[in-house]
């Protein structure tokens, strides 16, 4: 005769107790190793906020992390700079500079991207290599070439070299990502507007582009914060002071000939810096990750 084994609910209860509580173990190391990973991460970034709100001849001074004096001294003296050059001129600049490539971008790439993704003609998939190929190329191969060109014509010390680049379709990133987002829209519109008599330029302005503005949107926020952190090209064709950009701006507080650098201005516009690219990514968040995450690496 076959036994009926019996359980004891409160030892059911004690083990489910104790598997839980393994788990919630676990689960507190898990979060404590994490938030530790997190603090080494930061600490360099919360000791710079922290720099930027104690008086100049403590920062490197006082041993503390907590300042024993608070002062918004840096933030004022960093903004004023020196004489009658003050950061609004710099954001000035580089605003100016960000919105042209932002408008240079989008409607040179856009066009560009329409006619390899939408167009038939002679030679298309050879161009659309060699310009995919132009993606490999280091920056530094094409800087030298570049400069004297442009030196040559007269642009140098102008935000020219910066700027005209980006409407003559530039970026071969944006390019491609616009193709194969324009690549993934219905056919079935286009042969309608044909159909009414549209031209190429109509289907292009009135179905394609409209269609397109999550890689518009991407290719936007990418823009702005390429060309808002771009120092290397902007130190070398901006030679003014007052025509100088934010990154380039921040290189004036340090002395290269090892005298006295201004740190704590420094640190505190480097704080204000980061305005502009944070807000405008979280601005834009939503249609930067519709474009990336939806269609537009299909």
């Amino acid at each position: 005769m076959a036994t009926v084994k019996t359980y004891d609910p409160e030892l059911l209860r004690a083990e489910r107790r104790k598997r839980e509580n393994i788990r919630r173990l676990k689960g507190l190391g898990l979060h404590a190793l994490l938030i530790t990973i997190l603090g080494v991460m930061l600490y360099p970034v919360i000791w710079m906020v922290l720099s930027a709100l104690r008086p100049e001849t403590e920062i490197f001074g006082d041993m503390g992390f907590i300042p024993t004096n608070w002062t918004l001294e840096n933030f004022v003296r960093g903004w004023q700079l020196y004489g009658n050059l003050t950061f609004t001129q710099f954001y000035v600049n580089s605003f100016i500079i960000c919105a042209l490539a932002i408008i240079g971008n989008l409607l040179a790439c856009s066009m560009a991207a329409y006619a390899f993704a939408r167009l038939e003609f002679r030679g298309k998939w050879w161009l659309f290599a060699i310009m995919l190929g132009t993606m490999m190329l280091p920056i530094h191969v094409q800087l030298i070439p570049q400069y004297i060109f442009f030196l040559n014509i007269g642009w140098v010390n102008t935000i020219l070299p910066l700027v005209v680049p980006k409407f003559l379709a530039h970026d071969a990133f944006f390019i491609f990502l616009m193709v194969q987002f324009m690549r993934s829209l219905p056919h079935e519109l286009e042969q309608a507007a044909i159909v009414d008599g549209a031209s190429y330029w109509q289907r292009y302005w009135r179905i394609i582009l409209p269609l397109s503005m999550p890689a518009l949107a991407t290719t936007a926020v990418f823009t702005f914060i390429n060309t808002y952190n771009d120092f290397f090209s902007q130190l070398i064709y901006l030679t003014d002071t007052d025509r100088m950009t934010v990154p380039v701006a921040l290189r004036l507080f340090l002395d290269p000939s090892g005298g006295s650098s201004s740190f704590g201005g420094l640190f505190a516009m480097v704080l204000v810096s980061i305005g502009p690219v944070l807000g405008f990514f979280l601005a834009s968040q939503r249609l930067l990750t519709k474009g990336i995450a939806t269609q537009g690496f299909k």
